[in-house]
């Protein structure tokens, strides 16, 4: 693009929307974001995403849940997008329109019906190696795979070394998914690894939830960051680290330290007594243990 459009319209409320929107909207373009669910950023701690959706509205973002969009017309001087909410139909106009809906694997056309490849709308069906179920000479990784891993850059290149490897020398490498973080690139990020309290209890773990808005911790002053904030579970018994959520300007990389902590199942006792350089952001997390 070489200009931004001056009204801008993204249907869906993933990663996509909510960044690309923040961005379009710091830099002075109107945006609306229609999302057809009650509730957007599935994947985070529902908590923080209600944080990040007032700090989205904040930035003059219209954000509209619940609203479904059906159809695209376009005019001689703009697009007219209609959409159902609550039983009733509304119209927005827009200058372009973004599809930001989520994508799927893009193995639709390969036919692999006529050679016998299972596969469903998450990709082809394959085993703990990678490989797929039936058809033992096929694997697959990243978006074409209906494997246990996160829809992320990293995880499908990582899942392509495990295939590679498989390939060259045998099944003898499985993916290993735990502690791996995401993170949505908002403005301030908000950021996730391991278990929400949720699938924390639909384990039936025992755990304790430590949990705080921190707009007046001095990481979030310095930068004038007044929706920032925390959640993290630790086990009981183990004292493992559980989950962590994390909504601030330094998100994205604190919760770095909590996937290698996850992945290597440290103790929260010792990460507290953890010494960190002062004052960065990750000398927070002893704080939030």
């Amino acid at each position: 693009m070489n200009e931004l459009s001056r009204r801008l319209l993204f249907i869906g409320g993933g990663y996509i929307a909510f960044e690309f929107a923040h961005v379009a909207a710091l830099a002075g373009s109107q945006v609306t974001v229609l999302h057809r669910d009650q509730r957007p950023l599935t994947l985070f701690d529902p908590d923080l995403v209600d944080q990040l959706v007032e700090r989205t509205r904040e930035l003059g973002i219209d954000l509209h849940l619940e609203t479904e969009a059906t159809e695209i017309e376009k005019s001689s001087a703009q697009l007219i997008v209609q959409a159902l909410a609550s039983g009733e139909t509304r119209t927005f106009q827009a200058d372009m329109v973004v599809h930001s809906a989520g994508r799927v694997p893009e193995i639709g056309d390969m036919n692999l019906d006529a050679v016998g490849i299972e596969w469903d709308k998450r990709g082809v069906r394959v085993n703990d190696f990678l490989q797929s179920v039936s058809i033992p000479a096929v694997y697959a990784a990243g978006d074409a795979a209906a494997s246990g891993g996160l829809p992320l850059a990293p995880v499908a290149s990582y899942e392509g070394q495990v295939v590679a490897a498989n390939l060259l020398k045998g099944n003898h490498q499985k993916p290993n998914y735990l502690g791996i973080p995401l993170v949505v690139f908002t403005i301030p990020p908000l950021a996730a690894v391991g278990l929400s309290e949720r699938g924390a209890r639909e384990q039936n773990l025992k755990f304790r939830v430590k949990k705080e808005m921190t707009s007046t911790w001095y990481s979030s002053r310095r930068v004038a960051e007044t929706y920032s904030g925390y959640k993290v579970l630790v086990e009981e018994g183990t004292d493992h680290i559980l989950g962590a959520h994390i909504l601030g300007s330094e998100a994205g990389e604190v919760i770095n330290l909590f996937a290698l902590a996850i992945r290597s199942r440290m103790r929260a006792t010792d990460l507290k007594h953890m010494l960190f350089a002062y004052p960065t952001s990750g000398s927070n997390m002893a704080r939030m243990l």
